[in-house]
């Protein structure tokens, strides 16, 4: 495991990678497990190997509506009028093929014992009782084979995969009822700030609407997490390291927004020192340099910045990856994509995380546009992009060069 970092005032900021790899080092997966239906597990990390008990296709089977025949037999020629001895529609069992006749035959039934290949309909005509073959097919020829997508004893999905709809249908082929998957993690979200108020109060002079809590709420249950709020805490000592044990008896970590910077109204670093350790502080990321990791008694804690901004890249970037470990999952890190910069950029003393939308440009690639104002406090840009693209530090975005792209539909998920 790696070891802390030490951190102080004058210490110099970390480096993202490298506090995003320790982060995944110090997570540590649930381990409790429940069953859950299969196809009410969307979003779910599986805790076992799922190995399938069948074959799929359990037997050969037609893949088009056509006539089975066996011309291995050598016994068929086009251009000959055929018996129809037949007649098998999906889901029927037919005895085995009489020789020297075809079987009228419909997709996905199961091809007759003796027959070896199927032709589609459009390539015979009927005569009377009679079929007419335009040519011989090949031996295989539309024909789905026992066990062609999974076989007897296949691992299809192991430890750790989240599954998405596809995995359930998958699931469901294979007659998977019920799965065993990681109990959801709990995580407790509380706000800091004086000056913040709930939606649906009035606002007085020096006051502002707590976004930080919904947002929250919103990316840990977009994870397919639990969010257990413990709401607005006031900024003072008590209260602050109240709403923190609260949040380590209950939960599996603790995310809180605001109160880890130096300002003298900042009581959450204080405090986390108080009852446990802090490990990480202070990152060179942009927005979100007061990032904060510790632990409140046993339960990891997440100090994130208290602009809303700040909130939601420092929570996808650095908490997201985390938190994606410690529910088991094997892949924790988005991957990142590389499109064209549509603007120049110059880099500064931090790595940095721009809000841009990603579209298709006139000649049909991909292009980058970023919005006009990065500020941390501006969360309406969040609602206008579909990604953050990523500048490091001193580097020099050209327009027209390619540039590093997270998507949000991969953050966010």
């Amino acid at each position: 495991m790696a070891q802390p970092m030490t951190n102080s005032a004058v210490s110099p900021l970390l480096p993202v990678d490298d506090v995003r790899r320790q982060l995944i080092d110090l997570a540590a997966c649930v381990t409790d497990a429940e069953k859950v239906l299969s196809n009410s597990a969307l979003g779910r990390v599986v805790a076992d190997d799922q190995v399938s008990q069948i074959d799929v296709p359990p037997a050969d089977n037609s893949a088009m509506d056509g006539y089975a025949l066996n011309v291995a037999s050598g016994l068929l020629d086009a251009g000959v009028p055929l018996k129809v001895s037949a007649r098998i529609a999906a889901g029927q069992v037919a005895a085995p093929l009489t020789p020297a006749t075809v079987a009228r035959i419909f997709t996905g039934a199961e091809l007759p014992a003796e027959a070896d290949s199927v032709i589609m309909q459009e390539e015979t005509r009927v005569e009377g009782d009679r079929v007419i073959l335009n040519r011989i097919p090949k031996v295989g020829e539309f024909v789905r084979s026992k066990g062609q997508d999974i076989q007897q004893k296949q691992l299809i999905l192991e430890r750790g995969t989240r599954l998405d709809a596809q995995h359930l249908g998958l699931l469901a082929s294979i007659g998977i009822a019920e799965v065993s998957v990681y109990r959801r993690l709990k995580i407790a979200v509380l706000s800091t700030g004086d000056e913040l108020v709930e939606p649906g109060n009035v606002l007085q002079h020096g006051q502002i609407f707590n976004s930080n809590r919904s947002l929250l709420k919103g990316l840990i249950e977009g994870l397919g997490m639990q969010c257990i709020d413990l709401g607005l805490v006031a900024d003072n000592p008590e209260a602050t390291e109240k709403a923190l044990l609260e949040g380590a008896d209950a939960a599996d970590c603790i995310i809180s927004s605001g109160g880890v910077s130096v300002g003298e109204e900042d009581y959450v670093k204080s405090a986390v020192e108080q009852l446990g350790d802090l490990q990480i502080w202070r990152i060179a990321i942009k927005p979100g340099k007061p990032l904060a990791f510790g632990r409140v008694k046993q339960t990891p804690f997440f100090g994130l910045p208290g602009n809303p901004v700040s909130v939601f890249v420092t929570f996808c970037i650095l908490a997201r990856p985390f938190l994606m470990k410690c529910q088991g999952c094997q892949d924790t890190l988005p991957p990142v994509y590389q499109f064209r910069s549509e603007f120049s950029f110059a880099g500064g003393s931090r790595r940095e995380y721009l809000r841009v939308q990603v579209t298709r440009a006139t000649d049909g690639t991909m292009c980058v546009q970023q919005y006009p104002n990065q500020g941390s406090n501006i969360l309406s840009s969040v609602v206008w992009a579909n990604g953050l693209a990523v500048v490091d530090i001193d580097e020099q975005v050209s327009k027209g060069a390619l540039i590093k792209v997270y998507l949000f539909s991969d953050l966010l998920s």
